[in-house]
Parts: structure tokens; C-alpha cells; sequence
């Protein structure tokens, strides 16, 4: 799966999830965060980097005002880009990351996050927080052997411990730091 295909198929679950939600303003497994939050936050920090290196990402709304409509335009725009293979295949030199083209670089850190944050939308407003066992795997085998420069980042939580036997997705959460556990106040929670 390339690039373009691997956003449209995590943005298109991320947007049942974000479709799904019935209260924003629901607490999710991130500490302090509300259902909005998660929103606001795949959708605020991304423009910041991309401008960095000289890419613009039209805005949307605002979460704080419109989730749904601040996600669903980000998700197209990042789509557009994907799509356009002069777009996906420039070279960028990213903070931290390098030289890489955009396609590559969107994809490492931006569709991954929006992959990791389905869970959290999902389990905090009660719809299915399945996801993909082949991409947790790859996902976790990736990110343990890099665990120190990882961990070093400050953007993931203290990782939580889990059966050395459990599932990929169970593994995965729990490196992030993530209590695969984690049920809303009044016990409503996604299948798993």
C-alpha cells in the first residue's frame, strides 16, 4: 500500500470514528483530553509543521467549534497532496527527520498518529477501536527498537506495562503509553 492509499484508508476509519461521536467533550484514554481534543490536536499540529518547511495545508474550522468539519478538511487536503504525485514525491528537509519527499514524511509521523488516535476516539465515545493487527505489529517491532530515542521525544506517555503475550494492538498501546484497559467514567468503551 502506498502512501496515498494508506492515508485514505486510516483517515476514512479515523472519519466513521470522528462520524460516530454523539459528545465531544467525552475524557479519552490521553490524560486531559476530551473527544475534541484528539481532533484538535491532529488537526493543529500538522499546518505548524508543514508550514516549517514551506508546505501550506489550508485550514478548516477550528475543532474547538467544529470537529467534524476541521477534521474532514484536513483529511481531504493531506488526501490532495497524497494524490498528487509531484506533491507526495518533492523533497522536504524535515526538523529531526531530514530529506525525505512529503508523501514519505506525511506518512511516518502524520497518518501513523491518526492511526494511533483512532483508538482513543473510538474507545472514549464507545464505537469499535479495533485496529489493523498487521499495522499494530509493525507498528510496535518499529518504534521498541527505537525505544530510547522514542521515549526521549516527550511525545508519548510512560509506557504501560502488558502480558508479554498479548495482541499487537495490546502491545502497541501500551508502548505509547496507553492503558489498553482504559474504560470512560460509566463504562462505555468500544469492542476490543
Amino acid at each position: 500500500m502506498d502512501e496515498a492509499e494508506r492515508h485514505r484508508a486510516i483517515a476514512g476509519t479515523f472519519t466513521e470514528r470522528v462520524d460516530g461521536t454523539r459528545d465531544w467533550d467525552v475524557p479519552t484514554p490521553v490524560p486531559e483530553w476530551t473527544a475534541r481534543d484528539v481532533v484538535a490536536h491532529l488537526t493543529e499540529w500538522l499546518p505548524g509543521l508543514l508550514g516549517v518547511i514551506g508546505v501550506h495545508l489550508e485550514p478548516g474550522p477550528p475543532a474547538s467549534v467544529d470537529p467534524v468539519g476541521a477534521w474532514r478538511a484536513q483529511a481531504a487536503a493531506v488526501q490532495a497532496m497524497l494524490d498528487d504525485p509531484a506533491s507526495a514525491g518533492r523533497v522536504v528537509d524535515a526538523p529531526h527527520m531530514g530529506t525525505m519527499p512529503l508523501g514519505a514524511l506525511l506518512d511516518r509521523i502524520y497518518t501513523t498518529d491518526v492511526f494511533m488516535h483512532t483508538w482513543d476516539l473510538a474507545r472514549a465515545t464507545g464505537q469499535d477501536d479495533r485496529l489493523d493487527a498487521a499495522a499494530c505489529e509493525e507498528l510496535v517491532t518499529g518504534m521498541v527498537a527505537m525505544a530510547e530515542v522514542i521515549r526521549s521525544s516527550g511525545q508519548f506517555g510512560t509506557a504501560v506495562a502488558v502480558p508479554a503475550d498479548a495482541d499487537p494492538q495490546t502491545r502497541l498501546l501500551g508502548f505509547i503509553g496507553r492503558d489498553p484497559a482504559w474504560r470512560p467514567p460509566g463504562g462505555a468503551g468500544g469492542a476490543h
